[in-house]
């Protein structure tokens, strides 16, 4: 099979009408291939499980006329679709339970940054938010020039944060409740070309799709999904931003947020999070990287790794690629998921086992460290 029908069947499986993308992924998982959902006769797929009324979607003729058009704007953009067993695809996303199956995807950020943070708030921000956001993007750009900043282009905040990042040296992503045909809000089409330059813009929508309300909260779990942390800078009692937060701590994500005066109602949002222990307070870049637990630590541990290796021979599989990977460096959880290939679920008990027996060390942020 081709690149291009790959990229039709793929494009295709996103359009059939009643399956989202928790099915997609059964679909993927029960059949193996993308290709082999449109190819095999209706009897297997009934075998397979699939519902009479799914196969009668599948089986429909414009499905695929519509993918190919799909396709086409892709390849004419120099669009880069991302699918989800691709190695270009968002690794911290992988593990949230309704990650979509493809993104569309124009710039040049790495998706797999070793550190990617998303900066959300209100549309209405205040000059207190701004030049908190201003400092601290300064002041983390020169301590990690190479992470990511993403958000979601929207007024406020969302759009500070990129342009912020931009004037810092940083690539940022923003991530869209709509196509690539268009960018939404318009005023905001320069800062986006900017970012196809220097960071990238990111959806899972196809093109024609608008920017309608309900899309914007999907948008809101790839913003959560991608990134190491989430932080609120700003928002009211409610908000956009506090779902992206709600969302995260799903994710088992770290959550920060600006705490502002009591009587701030554009800060209430954020004092909630942190009075109901949904997020940790953030009061600057320095106490940031620290809770996150980014410091160069790892050479100090490095003397004991051999020793260390020696003694721990009592380790499953699973447990070696964990330790193996710790040897190396401290790693963030998300990341330690990838590299040892444990889903997260599955990866949080193993850690929880392994720090039980002495043999790693949990840090601030979701780090691990070995002992």
């Amino acid at each position: 099979m081709n690149e291009h029908s790959r990229l039709i069947y793929r494009i295709a499986l996103t359009k059939i009408p009643g399956v989202g993308d928790i099915i997609a992924r059964n679909l993927l998982r029960g059949l193996g291939d993308e290709e082999v959902i449109f190819t095999e006769s209706k009897k297997a797929l009934l075998a397979a499980g699939i519902s009479a009324r799914i196969i009668e979607e599948i089986k429909r003729p414009a499905l695929l006329e519509e993918a190919q058009l799909e396709a086409e704007f892709v390849e004419k953009n120099r669009i880069m679709p991302v699918f989800i067993s691709d190695k270009e695809y968002p690794s911290r996303l992988i593990d949230c339970v309704d990650a979509p199956v493809l993104l569309y995807y124009k710039g040049n950020a790495d998706l797999n940054s070793k550190k990617i943070v998303s900066i959300v708030g209100t549309r209405k921000a205040t000059s207190y938010a701004t030049d908190f956001c201003e400092t601290f993007l300064r002041e983390l750009s020169s301590l990690f020039p190479d992470i990511v900043i993403a958000s979601g282009l929207a007024y406020g905040i969302d759009i500070h944060a990129h342009r912020t990042s931009l004037k810092s040296g940083l690539k940022t992503v923003g991530v869209l409740a709509h196509g690539l045909d268009r960018i939404y809000p318009s005023v905001h089409q320069r800062t986006a070309l900017e970012m196809t330059e220097q960071g990238g813009l990111l959806t899972e929508f196809p093109s024609g799709t608008n920017a309608d309300k309900h899309n914007f909260v999907r948008r809101n779990r790839i913003v959560a999904g991608m990134a190491d942390a989430v932080i609120v800078l700003e928002s009211g009692e409610k908000g956009g931003s506090l779902i992206t937060a709600e969302i995260a701590c799903s994710y088992y994500k770290d959550v920060f947020a600006l705490p502002g005066r009591t009587i701030d109602i554009q800060s209430a949002g954020c004092n909630n999070l942190i009075v109901n222990n949904k997020a940790v307070l953030l009061q600057s870049a320095e106490s940031f990287v620290r809770q996150m637990g980014w410091g160069n630590a790892s050479s100090k541990i490095s003397s004991a790794q051999p020793r260390q290796r020696e003694l721990l021979l009592d380790l499953t599989n699973e447990e070696r690629a964990i330790y193996d990977a710790l040897c190396t460096e401290e790693m963030q959880v998300n990341l330690l998921a990838v590299k040892a290939n444990i889903p997260l679920s599955k990866l949080f008990y193993i850690l929880l086992d392994m720090e039980m027996r002495g043999i790693i060390k949990p840090l601030p942020g979701g780090v691990y460290r070995v002992v």
